[in-house]
């Protein structure tokens, strides 16, 4: 908790605490969800925000929840570094921090505590340690940031020296004041004892009878503390999440800063603003992904890998040159070097395919493996199955795993081949070299280079006649 020179940032020996403020009800998102928990890029809001808090090694961090409290202690269940603090009413930023002072962990006069919001979730740990690195010798640091349009943001208030003396909402800003342009994000630093002891002379005599967080920095002036500012390392950090339309604006935005990365990786992209990611996305060299595709969980791609269009790839990793036709969809699934799946196809988790392997249109792999160069080129499910090397998969074919209550697998061994429209009631194996000829049943094993079929005798009626329609 308490970092020293010579550690991962070494600017800084004192103990931090992170606050988050998660309280909010976000009434113009028009949800019975909290604010916090809706999604950008596949994951909640505040999960965003824990993830950079971590990136710092926080001693302590803190949630402050009050609306939905409950749904935002089950969304972090599996995160027992998460500590909660309820608001319960709401009276403004100030009034929440305070209910997380009780506990913020304490170890000297140095300690820092940094306070974030659960519906500014983008903003980058790198920008989070210049702000830590500005309060590093007992200062108040705040984050800023310039706007043109500044409107409905409290206002940075300097002295002719440059000085911060003050923060003054919007509502409560004078002509000249709402002139300022250098705006308040909202997030900052502090000398831990001195925020709790500011959070207890933070009065509510403003327009919104609140207890604002901002307050602090007069008080800091008045106390005789320095107050310091850092800058966002891009303007996007800082937005917040009100709004539907907001929310949707400031997916794009993070879409094209993980597309503009892709680009300079040397990844080709058909079209960046047709690009989504969810989760982590690490390519090789020469990869080229068409428009309209998805990326979620873990997806690693090869040296030259080509994704087709609208396709949606999840826990994948596909092995050099690999091919994924349009509309495919591959979820738990890895193809070796040289694979061609798709168009139209389905890899559900546990397929595993070969190098050189073909998984054509149509065709549904689960749990299953696919040796090297064999093929289920059209209309077919493997489920449950070994399928060695050289086999081919013919259309219609389908591996009977399920009885109803279990799950069987069917081996298939090297060089066989699957006439189409056959039927493999598993448990059953197939040997190497086996042929099962078109229309086939297979409830026992079939021999290894030998033909094995089960069809009814052809017969044709001759005193059949269509029927035809009645006068």
């Amino acid at each position: 908790a308490r970092r020293q020179a010579g550690g991962p940032y070494p600017f800084w020996t004192f103990m931090l605490n992170i606050v988050i403020l998660a309280a909010g009800m976000g009434k113009r998102m028009r949800s019975d969800l909290p604010k916090v928990l809706h999604a950008l890029a596949g994951r909640p809001m505040l999960h965003h925000v824990l993830d950079s808090a971590r990136q710092l090694d926080p001693a302590r961090m803190v949630v402050v929840v009050g609306h939905g409290a409950d749904q935002v202690r089950a969304a972090c269940a599996d995160q027992p570094d998460v500590h909660f603090a309820l608001q319960q009413p709401p009276q403004g930023t100030g009034h929440a921090v305070k209910q997380a002072a009780p506990l913020l962990q304490e170890s000297g006069s140095g300690d820092v505590t940094l306070v974030l919001y659960g519906d500014v979730p983008l903003v980058q740990p790198d920008t989070l340690r210049r702000l830590l690195q500005a309060a590093s010798a007992g200062a108040l640091a705040v984050l800023t940031e310039q706007l043109e349009d500044p409107t409905g943001y409290g206002r940075i208030v300097r002295d002719g020296q440059g000085r911060i003396r003050a923060i003054v909402e919007h509502k409560d800003a004078s002509p000249d004041q709402l002139a300022i342009k250098e705006v308040n994000t909202g997030i900052l630093a502090a000398p831990t004892a001195r925020l709790k002891q500011w959070l207890e002379r933070i009065g509510n005599d403003n327009a919104q009878k609140e207890y604002y967080l901002t307050d602090a920095i007069s008080l800091a002036v008045a106390d005789g503390v320095a107050v310091e500012s850092a800058q966002p390392g891009a303007p996007w950090e800082t937005l917040g999440v009100n709004s539907r339309a907001q929310q949707a604006e400031l997916e794009r935005t993070w879409q094209r800063e993980q597309a503009r990365r892709l680009l300079e990786a040397g990844v080709t992209l058909a079209d960046p603003d047709r690009f989504d990611l969810r989760g982590t996305l690490s390519c090789g060299r020469d990869v080229y992904i068409d428009v309209g595709c998805v990326f979620e969980g873990k997806v690693e791609l090869a040296d030259g890998v080509r994704i087709g269009p609208y396709c949606v790839l999840r826990d994948v990793r596909l092995g050099e040159g690999a091919r994924v036709e349009a509309f495919s969809h591959l979820d738990g699934a890895q193809a070796g070097t040289g694979a061609r799946i798709g168009p139209y196809a389905r890899l559900r988790p546990g397929a595993r395919l070969g190098a050189r392997s073909h998984v054509g249109n149509f065709v549904e792999i689960k749990n299953s493996s696919l040796g090297e160069d064999s093929k289920a080129n059209h209309l077919a499910y493997v489920g449950d199955a070994d399928v060695g090397a050289r086999v081919n998969i013919g259309a219609g074919t389908i591996t009977c795993n399920y009885d109803g209550v279990n799950k069987h697998r069917t081996v298939i061994e090297d060089d066989a081949f699957i006439g189409s429209d056959t039927q493999l009631v598993a448990p059953v194996r197939v040997g190497r070299g086996a042929t099962l000829g078109a229309g086939t049943t297979l409830t026992r094993d079939a021999p290894a280079d030998k033909l094995t079929l089960s069809r009814a005798k052809q017969v044709t009626v001759e005193s059949w006649r269509r029927p035809a329609k009645k006068p």
